[in-house]
């Protein structure tokens, strides 16, 4: 797959202090491609520079196999985590101007502005003030500028911040929906059940070092740990117990089953089969659940970080 987006050795300094460390990465087309780490790790001194915003220390980036030169700008677009519309001008007016000034045309703008106002149902916006709108109405509208010039390039940093579930859902549709159609996407945010549901490469960023990065199945099958979560209807859970303690590093689990029986989180050796542990389990009893625990984008955030600090 090619990639839209390379970033090459790339280095940001405020003074004596480093945001970004020789951090490279590359972004396939057609993806999401999550950004992520901790706060203060460096994800937003990348992410101005991709703009255009700040310029780096040193390295060098390509879009689209090309040096990134102003003109490019063009090509992106930025959805900030602080929100930046002006609150005293009217929804459509701002807008209008705003896709001006992506290169867009005004009659062009006012024709994708309708059709999107109308896909959201905010026509009767248009007209108001963005200060009398609440927080997730005017989240819209800024989501509706950005995405409005059809970039090859999308940021959103933080894009759910703001919406009720409903609004994030309808937010989550259409992002993936451009990517579909053939957008790429840099997706910043701290709420890693997004980062399960809408990424298919992530790069994590700690202390302005980028420590991991990949297509996020590829990085899950790193971080399992051939460990499995069994539910056992028996009279025997002591003698199942101790056999499996045997044999396995065994632990007690705790998750929901439809009927009472044994819980336990089993460990196999490093690329043993769980057949074998499935037979063993058939032996005592009736098998209510067996389910390996592949580790969440949370999780691997959690130990990437915690092991590079």
């Amino acid at each position: 797959m090619q990639n839209l987006l390379e970033i090459q050795n790339v280095v940001k300094k405020y003074g004596d202090f480093t945001a970004l460390n020789d951090v490279s990465l590359e972004v396939p087309k057609g993806s999401v491609f999550g950004l992520l780490g901790p706060n203060g790790a460096g994800k937003t001194s990348l992410i101005r520079i991709i703009n255009q915003i700040t310029l780096p220390d040193s390295g060098r980036i390509f879009l689209d196999g090309e040096p990134l030169e102003p003109n490019h700008i063009e090509h992106i677009g930025y959805l900030p985590e602080e929100r930046g519309l002006y609150k005293s001008m009217k929804v459509g007016e701002q807008a209008l101007y705003l896709a001006q000034l992506k290169g867009m045309s005004k009659a062009e703008a006012k024709k994708r502005l309708h059709y999107w106002f109308e896909k959201f149902d905010i026509g009767a916006w248009w007209n108001k003030k963005v200060e009398e709108l609440s927080k997730g109405m005017a989240q819209k509208v800024q989501f509706i500028v950005t995405v409005l010039h059809q970039p090859k390039l999308l940021i959103f940093d933080e894009p759910f911040s703001g919406f009720d579930p409903i609004n994030a859902q309808l937010i989550a549709k259409e992002i993936l929906q451009m990517r579909d159609e053939g957008a790429t996407i840099i997706f910043s945010t701290h709420r890693m059940e997004s980062v399960e549901e809408m990424c298919d490469y992530i790069a994590l960023i700690n202390k302005s070092n980028k420590i991991l990065d990949g297509k996020l199945d590829d990085i899950k099958r790193q971080f399992r740990s051939n460990t499995f979560q069994v539910g056992l209807k028996t009279d025997q859970e002591e003698l199942v117990t101790n056999l499996l303690k045997d044999k396995y590093k065994v632990l007690p689990a705790d998750f929901r089953l439809l009927n009472e029986g044994l819980k336990l989180n089993v460990q196999l050796p490093e690329n043993q089969s769980p057949n074998e542990l499935l037979s063993l389990l058939t032996n005592y009893g009736e098998v209510e659940h067996f389910l390996e625990l592949v580790p969440s984008a949370n999780d691997i955030f959690i130990q990437a970080v915690n092991k590079n600090n």
